[in-house]
């Protein structure tokens, strides 16, 4: 018997694979997370995320400078601060800590891509993404402190704002607010599609969001279930002027990354979380698997599934 087509001749040597290859991986897919602490003089290990620290404005110069040395010219700033209320006071203050290395990373490295998370969770006293009252979280009155914290990270010199929170008329309200004080030019990468996952946990750790956080978040951020209802929420925000979508986590929802990169041409981010991170990280420590490679997969599963940024903690390694 004659096999007419043999496939195996496509993968049959090392070059033929890289001169078929149909997706790559490159530095530019890479948006790198950074966490500044207020409170600290130097750069403090985060034990649940091997490899990853809190930062000082101090250790923020050498960070930005290794991050520049592999090729990575876009971050992603969370801040930590010394002081947290329950309006989260701290996100929307001129000299907050997110502010501060906005201004930092500009002035060191003024080409450098800085995009700053826009949510209250890391400067709320108990941890939750909004203003909380005896009926529970309070959508309305979340916006307008997101309008101030968006306008202020602005002043400061951010690219890009980034609203994490899942609440609903968040691009809209934040898109008006820029506008209004003249910062129209500043971009909006919405967490358009961020699910109530499990694999947040480290996170909370790295952002100091865990200690006094009670209850969950299953109220506003997605249902794991849900499929549909990820059009309904990407289609608001971009009604609303979004510039970017973003999917949260990533490596478990690659299906709804490639349904949306089907119905919209805004570009798509993917958020390579903490826990997709962690896991890979201790299974590497092992002997179950080899990191680089598990990492990779991942990787380019993500850009096959149509997303032109990857944020990853993982994104320095790699590309080291």
């Amino acid at each position: 018997m004659t096999v007419k087509h043999r496939y195996h001749r496509l993968r049959n040597t090392p070059a033929i694979r890289a001169l078929l290859q149909e997706n790559h991986v490159t530095k530019n897919d890479f948006v790198m997370p950074i966490f500044v602490h207020e409170g600290l003089e130097n750069k403090e290990a985060i034990p649940s995320l091997p490899g990853i620290y809190q930062h000082s404005l101090s250790s923020l110069t050498e960070e930005i400078r290794d991050i520049q040395a592999v090729g990575i010219t876009s971050v992603l700033l969370f801040g930590i601060p010394k002081n947290k209320d329950e309006k989260g006071k701290q996100a929307y203050a001129n000299k907050g800590i997110v502010q501060q290395a906005i201004r930092h990373i500009k002035v060191q490295a003024p080409e450098m891509l800085v995009i700053a998370d826009c949510c209250l969770c890391e400067y709320t006293d108990h941890g939750h993404c909004g203003v909380i009252t005896k009926t529970g979280l309070d959508n309305d009155e979340t916006l307008k402190l997101l309008q101030k914290t968006a306008v202020s990270y602005a002043k400061a010199g951010v690219d890009i704002v980034a609203p994490s929170g899942m609440m609903d008329g968040m691009v809209g309200a934040i898109r008006e607010a820029l506008d209004i004080a003249d910062f129209e030019k500043v971009s909006i990468l919405s967490y358009a599609v961020k699910y109530a996952s499990a694999f947040y946990g480290p996170f909370r750790e790295a952002a100091g969001s865990g200690a006094h956080f009670f209850g969950d978040r299953k109220h506003h951020q997605m249902n794991p279930s849900q499929r549909n209802e990820a059009f309904l929420e990407a289609q608001q925000d971009i009604d609303e002027g979004a510039d970017f979508l973003m999917v949260k986590p990533a490596s478990h929802y690659v299906d709804i990354i490639r349904d949306l990169k089907n119905t919209t041409e805004l570009p798509l981010a993917a958020y390579h979380v903490s826990g997709e991170y962690a896991m890979i990280k201790a299974a590497a420590a092992v002997g179950i698997l080899d990191e680089r490679d598990a990492f990779e997969e991942v990787f380019v599963s993500l850009k096959r599934a149509g997303v032109s940024m990857i944020v990853s903690y993982y994104a320095k390694a790699y590309l080291s």
